[in-house]
């Protein structure tokens, strides 16, 4: 039995179609069951949360391996998640962390990860370690703008990243979970074309047929605003402005071919994506 924490987000969601298709029994560990409609029936629902540790018990029991994503800030989710692991007898971790945690020295958004994997570690259950980079479902944070102004804001100017389709990042996560001879192993995982926002907007705007304007951010403030248009406590508000500097330092663009190794493919391409997400941006000109 694969338990799969984060179910209802943009990789649990891939991730427990990806294991249903191999058929893998898995079971989502979810706050609110309403949120898994339209998930695989076959995947049993359980209700829990990695922030109440007494409710994670019966939801690990009879679990054999564990795809592990917090998200936020600390480490308290990670080290419920893995007591309650060590409690069931799980054999097999799959920890999604960051591409972050392999640069010197250590953003602050990267010593959150670090420090769960050190905690991972510690446990002795063997685990897999997922290090993705930017995700591209990330444009969809732009929409808030798009909406106001017809227009994104722009961070990092000429840095550039390879971003990845949470699709490849759960077609690993499922190789690993259900193939023998990833443990122990750490995998960095990014799409094989890089951009600046520039260009990224520039494909929206070429799939949806309208123009998008790019503005340069000046404030932070409005940094924040480009990754959280609700905004963020200030600890995560800190972390990411340090991190979009850290991407505007990179002009060539860190990329790996992990993906098309594991997976005897190449990645998605971000066209793919925005034509599959063609109509999340269509209907901001209506909004």
């Amino acid at each position: 039995m694969i338990l799969v924490t984060g179910a209802t987000g943009n990789i649990g969601r891939e991730l427990t179609r990806e294991l249903d298709g191999k058929g893998a029994k898995s079971r989502l560990l979810v706050r609110d069951p309403a949120r898994a409609a339209g998930l695989p029936d076959r995947s049993e629902r359980v209700v829990g949360d990695l922030g109440e540790p007494s409710t994670l018990a019966s939801a690990f029991a009879g679990v054999d391996k564990l795809f592990l994503l917090t998200q936020g800030i600390g480490t308290d989710y990670t080290a419920a998640a893995i007591t309650a692991a060590e409690a069931a007898g799980v054999s097999h971790i799959v920890h999604l962390s960051s591409l972050h945690v392999t640069l010197e020295p250590l953003p602050a958004m990267a010593r959150w990860h670090h420090e769960r994997e050190e905690i991972i570690r510690a446990s002795a259950i063997p685990a897999t370690f997922l290090r993705p980079g930017g995700f591209m479902t990330n444009a969809l944070d732009w929409l808030p703008t798009i909406r106001e102004g017809n227009h994104v804001l722009d961070p990092v100017g000429p840095g550039r990243y390879a971003p990845i389709d949470p699709a490849d990042i759960a077609a690993v996560a499922a190789l690993v979970l259900t193939e023998a001879g990833h443990q122990n192993k750490e995998y960095v995982l990014t799409g094989d074309e890089t951009f600046t926002i520039t260009e990224q907007v520039r494909v929206i705007s070429e799939t949806v047929g309208r123009d998008i304007e790019v503005r340069e951010v000046t404030t932070p403030e409005e940094a924040v605003r480009f990754r959280f248009p609700d905004g963020a406590p200030q600890a995560l508000a800190d972390a990411l402005i340090e991190g979009l500097n850290v991407m505007r330092a990179d002009t060539v663009g860190f990329r790996t071919d992990t993906v098309e190794r594991l997976l005897g493919r190449r990645p998605r391409t971000f066209a793919d994506w925005c034509a599959r997400n063609a109509d999340s941006f269509r209907r901001t000109e209506t909004a």
